[in-house]
């Protein structure tokens, strides 16, 4: 038995370069119950981050009792992390939503039943279309929580149902940067990589990607290889002292700790280095890619010693990082929300992909790039268009693409919103704010605790104009704002599909039934389309699917030649083994183990994704523009020069706020923080300073701080942390519906996005959480230390006095190291990737 809190990665099981991840399988089952108690195991995937660990649940009398890794799976080989063997289903017993609720004539939210409350949501959502703004008052708020089938009913009800161009997800907030910056670089969304990169790498860096708290699996993967012969040298960016930094100095690689704000002046400093160093694949560069004189120039000023000044790390250690990037033979690179939620965000991320196409480093074993997501299902999202983008990654600016979806609907082309490029999430806000939109339809997300600029997000819900429908499993903080809250049926009680990170697509199964009259979010969306009687050009029902099966082949016929293409894919080819990477097609019928191994990528006008964006600005090109490019199959080197990010530091508020999330929590904590484990394991909000730091402004471990910017404020126990100087870190889980109405805590908010504020990336448009001005004031002396865990990156710089966080009896779970053999590798296609003499596939299953 093992305690998966105090060990969050669990038992090591190294292994040498290009061998395969040995499995472990990790089993916790509720109470005292054994595997022979068991009535039944249901094939699922994990949701708790988007790693994506295919998992069996556990099911006795009718309930959810536990969950078993898969051990034929490729993502995980049997191994789950403490949220999934503590968080997967120990919420499903608790204060769930069982019936819909309306708020009365006194203003209160109240009990109903299904027609009532569907009935105000039509009758309200036809008002509204009979207005000169019509289908233009309609928004759509989503997730990446739910299943494709779900995403893509809501994507054809929005765009050919209604034609509201205002349709987004919380995706907004955690991937759309990873979605902009493989359009903006290779012509299409589509991870070039795969988890499986890193049993060959000889180099892993994460850029802005704590990857040892954010996806703990795909971590145990790294620290099997970095305990291993030859393992990997790993390169950090980050300004914490994570457990990835501590690895990077372990192996021989480097921490390089930016200030948050000036990640694009570092990139384009190691850039210089890999082109003045003569680390560049020159032949692969002249034939595969277009922007190389460009992307000299731009990065010349920005020598070590100049990106150094700007992000205040030693230009010894850019150089370091440089020459292990430009000297190993396989280079793997992962980012995520340092990155993705910072300052010129879309730039600095296709500065990565940039470096992998000037060392030709895609397409073969341990040479890929992962834009990681943050969320289980936020791929499906983008991919369904639930997110604004058309569905299949096509062009909204392509005329062809539209008409494709509007023969494949049978509705008219001018139905489907293209005359502009879709709505934001914080512009959706926006136009509420103003009063353009009048209805908001919110699923399986929060953001009364997850948006920017807390205070103005609640005078938006607020408002009397705003008719809001919130679809969801809890009665959450933003659920309490709603006119009509509808209860969802949540993992393990509804089927259906979801792509992790990796592209890997995985069947999730019913295990139970839902609470009381608790729906799936594809039957309500199924009931709302019925309702409103939606029709094709013909008369017949715009959506002639019932069931998530019936979903799912539409879907596949909307993914028919595109890049993103399940046409090979079956419910039943998904069940009994391993979740499976698109394409999967006639050329790929067991799957693509990465793309791009035959240098064509899919840039022509005819089929790319978007035309592109100025990296500095924001600005859309033309197509005109697009096609003097001639790409022609090439990969883009974009760049662009670093500017100061909009708030710095300065006399009256002197820290960089930087947010992020701890082990053991996932967003806002609905079902993790219901945990018993994970709860206790990190209870509340916390304040990290640097030793320093916390010595200038005299506050000791636990004393309560008040964090301050120009927006709002937090209060909480300070953590005496290893950080850099000059930054604050907050964990942005804790809202209030575990306290008071009032969202306090002794009269003190404790939400992080009480201080953020509301800009975003000018070409992904995702916020800018990661930088900020704060200022710090010590306000009472401490009743105990922090309530932040020791095991990750939160550990105390001196831990005596501070108790270690362990999970105890009740926390064990089980690991049967090398229960079976690893899956075998899958072989993809059969075009040559040149210079491999390798057999591989393009990213849409086709020759170049």
């Amino acid at each position: 038995m093992s305690d998966r809190i105090a060990d969050v990665w669990g038992t090591r099981t190294p292994h040498a370069r290009d061998t395969p991840w040995p499995v472990r399988v990790d089993t916790h089952l509720d109470g005292s119950l054994t595997e022979q108690d068991v009535d039944r195991w249901v094939q699922s995937a994990c949701v708790l981050c988007s790693n994506g660990c295919g998992c069996d649940i556990a099911v006795k009398d009718g309930r959810m009792v536990g969950v078993r890794g898969r051990a034929a799976d490729r993502v995980n080989r049997g191994r789950l992390g403490p949220k999934g063997l503590y968080g997967s289903w120990q919420w499903s017993r608790t204060d769930r939503l069982t019936r819909p609720l309306i708020r009365d004539a006194g203003g209160e939210l109240v009990e109903s039943d299904w027609d009532t409350a569907m009935g105000r949501v039509v009758e309200r959502s036809r008002q509204l279309l009979a207005t000169d703004a019509g289908a233009l008052s309609h928004a759509f708020y989503t997730s990446g929580q739910l299943f494709l089938e779900e995403y893509y009913t809501l994507g054809v009800i929005g765009k050919a149902g209604l034609g509201t161009p205002h349709m987004d997800g919380n995706t907004r907030l955690c991937t759309a940067t990873a979605a902009a910056a493989l359009k903006e670089s290779f012509g299409s969304d589509g991870q070039p990589g795969g988890y499986g990169d890193i049993e060959a790498a000889d180099a892993v860096f994460l850029f802005g990607h704590n990857m040892a708290e954010t996806q703990t699996v795909l971590w145990a993967r790294v620290l099997d290889r970095v305990h291993g012969p030859n393992p990997p040298r790993v390169v950090a960016v980050d300004p914490r002292t994570t457990e990835v930094a501590e690895a990077a100095r372990g192996t021989g690689g480097v921490h390089l700790a930016p200030l948050p704000g000036t990640n694009q002046a570092l990139m384009n400093a190691l850039i210089r280095e890999v082109v003045h160093n003569g680390w560049v694949d020159e032949e692969y560069v002249a034939a595969h890619t277009v922007g190389f004189e460009e992307l000299k120039a731009t990065v010349e000023p920005y020598t070590p010693e100049h990106a150094a000044g700007v992000c205040r790390v030693p230009a010894a250690d850019i150089r370091r990082a440089a020459e292990v990037f430009g000297t190993s033979e396989r280079v793997l690179s992962t980012v995520l929300q340092g990155f993705f939620q910072s300052h010129q965000a879309t730039a600095a991320s296709c500065a990565v992909n940039n470096l992998h196409l000037l060392r030709g480093m895609l397409g073969r074993p341990g040479c890929g790039v992962l834009q990681m997501n943050g969320q289980p299902t936020a791929q499906n999202t983008r991919e369904c268009g639930a997110d604004g983008d058309l569905p299949g990654f096509r062009n909204w600016d392509n005329p062809e693409h539209v008409r494709q979806l509007a023969d494949l609907w049978n509705v008219d082309p001018m139905t489907i919103p293209h005359w502009a490029p879709p709505t934001h999430a914080l512009q959706i806000w926006r136009y509420c704010e103003q009063g353009s939109i009048g209805l908001l339809w919110i699923s399986g997300t929060n953001p009364a605790v997850s948006l920017p600029e807390l205070a103005r997000v609640r005078r938006i819900l607020r408002q009397d104009s705003l008719f809001t429908v919130v679809q969801d499993g809890f009665l959450t903080e933003t659920a309490r704002y709603a006119d009509v809250v509808l209860p969802a049926a949540l993992w393990g009680e509804k089927q259906g599909t979801f792509t992790n990170a990796d592209r890997t697509v995985h069947l999730s199964e019913k295990a139970i039934d839902p609470p009381g009259e608790a729906r799936s979010d594809l039957d309500i969306w199924l009931d709302y389309a019925r309702r409103m009687d939606f029709r094709d050009k013909d008369g017949a029902p715009l959506i002639p699917w019932s069931d998530p099966r019936g979903a799912f082949e539409a879907w596949k016929e909307c993914t028919r030649g595109r890049p993103v293409d399940y046409t090979g894919l079956t419910y039943d080819k998904l069940r009994g083994g391993s979740g499976i990477p698109w394409p999967v097609n006639d050329r790929a019928p067991e799957g693509t183990e990465r793309l791009y191994a035959d240098a064509n990528f899919p840039t022509r006008a005819d089929d790319c994704e978007t035309y592109g964006h100025d990296l500095l600005t924001g600005g859309a090109l033309s197509e005109q523009e697009y096609r003097a490019e001639n790409p022609d199959g090439r990969a883009f080197l974009k760049s662009v020069a670093h500017v100061p990010p909009p708030e710095s530091p300065g006399e009256d508020y002197p820290f960089v706020l930087t947010t992020g999330r701890t082990v053991y929590h996932f967003h806002t904590r609905t079902k993790t923080g219901r945990s018993r484990r994970l709860h206790r394991a990190a209870p509340d909000v916390w304040v990290e300073l640097s030793v320093n730091d916390a010595a200038r402004l005299g506050v000791g471990e636990g004393d309560v701080v008040r964090v301050e910017s120009r927006r709002g404020a937090v209060q909480a126990p300070a953590r005496i942390g290893r950080g850099r100087d000059g930054v604050v870190f907050v964990p942005f889980h804790y809202g209030s519906w575990d306290r008071p109405a009032d969202g306090t805590t002794d009269g003190a908010p404790r939400a992080a996005n009480e201080l953020t504020m509301t800009e975003w990336d000018p070409v992904s448009k995702q916020p800018t959480f990661k930088i900020g001005a704060v200022r710090i004031t010590r306000i009472a002396d401490a009743t105990g230390p922090a309530p932040a865990p020791t095991t990750t990156a939160s550990a105390p710089a001196d831990p005596d006095g501070v108790p270690p966080t362990v999970g105890g009896p009740d926390a064990d779970a089980h690991e049967h190291v090398q229960a079976a053999a690893p899956p075998p590798v899958r072989t993809p296609g059969t075009a040559e990737r040149p210079g491999s003499g390798g057999t591989t596939t393009s990213a849409n299953g086709t020759k170049g």
